[in-house]
């Protein structure tokens, strides 16, 4: 059916016809000016916000995207850099066992050379005269704590300091050996009382030093000397107990204890603590007992020095 249309236009309103082809009622629809206008307009805008809408829409979708791919590159970067860092660890990890065993190699030269032992060896292995077998105590323990770059950087610093002490310790091997001269013995050397580390905390051998260990997945912020069970360990300098007894950390059964100046010392994983907070001991007592208390594998101390907070190496402080 097809139909004709009469549109006719007054001063206030449009008026459309339906007429249709064969006759029949025509049927007409009146439309207000104004309505016509505020549709028109409705229209327009209802347009307007569809497209803005969608362009918003669309760029949300790629403002995502490329938000995503931007924190999964960030990501991969930083993966990277953890793996570089790891890699970097095993490797000053490597160089640092690497230096002990020269260091062990040069020891047993100057045994069976007869030559006059390091006094080295006695600050760094407590081993020898004390009759501490290695291989039955070999307790190691202390925090978890995941290489950063600070901790790598001292441990390639102390590569560096024992490469140093070991190019003259062979230097004066050789000349030693050239002049054949007998092995002369280190007498044991009574210190007086101060407020700076100067003494061994136990009896024992040193199971695990300062520095990265593990292949370098860990940094040992001390030093493990192992023993027997129960074996005393004492002060190393005079000062105060800070701490006594136990910390959550993994060091167990614990004692600090404040010599002044920020120097501080720490002996974990006693069986037993043998002081109270706020004690003034004296260098060369006994403050606790050695145990395997806390993240421990057997019974030894794990000994820290520590320099206004900053944990350093023990072995310069070991006579």
């Amino acid at each position: 059916m097809s139909a004709e249309k009469e549109i006719s236009k007054t001063a206030e309103e449009y008026t459309i016809k339906f007429i249709p082809p064969q006759g029949g009622d025509v049927r007409t629809i009146r439309l207000p000016i104004n309505l016509l206008k505020y549709g028109v307009v409705s229209l327009l805008a209802g347009a307007l916000l569809f497209v803005g809408a969608f362009s918003y829409a669309v760029y949300s979708t790629f403002a995502n995207r490329n938000g995503a791919a931007e924190i999964e590159d960030l990501r991969q970067v930083n993966s990277i850099q953890q793996e570089q860092l790891l890699q970097l660890a095993k490797k000053a990890n490597s160089l640092q066992e690497e230096m002990n065993q020269l260091k062990k190699l040069e020891e047993d030269i100057r045994r069976l050379s007869g030559a006059q032992p390091l006094q080295e060896n006695q600050q760094e292995n407590a081993s020898g005269e004390q009759g501490v077998d290695p291989a039955t105590h070999n307790g190691q323990g202390g925090p978890i704590s995941t290489p950063t770059v600070q901790n790598v950087s001292d441990t390639l610093a102390i590569v560096e300091q024992g490469l140093a002490v070991r190019r003259q310790s062979l230097t004066a091997l050789k000349e030693e050996l050239s002049q054949r001269q007998q092995a002369l013995g280190i007498p044991a050397v009574s210190l007086p009382g101060g407020t700076t580390p100067a003494i061994w905390p136990a009896r024992g051998v040193v199971s695990s030093p300062y520095g990265l260990r593990w292949n370098g997945s860990d940094f040992h912020p001390g030093i493990d000397i192992a023993n027997d069970m129960g074996t005393p360990i004492i002060a190393t300098a005079d000062g105060v107990v800070r701490v006594a007894g136990w910390n959550d950390g993994g060091y167990g059964n614990m004692v600090d204890i404040d010599h002044g100046n920020g120097i501080m010392t720490r002996y974990g994983h006693a069986m037993q603590v043998a002081v109270t907070a706020g004690q003034y001991v004296h260098r060369g007592q006994v403050i606790a007992y050695m145990g395997s208390t806390g993240f421990s594998t057997g019974p030894h101390v794990h000994y820290e020095v520590r320099i206004n907070g900053q944990a350093v190496n023990p072995a310069a402080y070991l006579h």
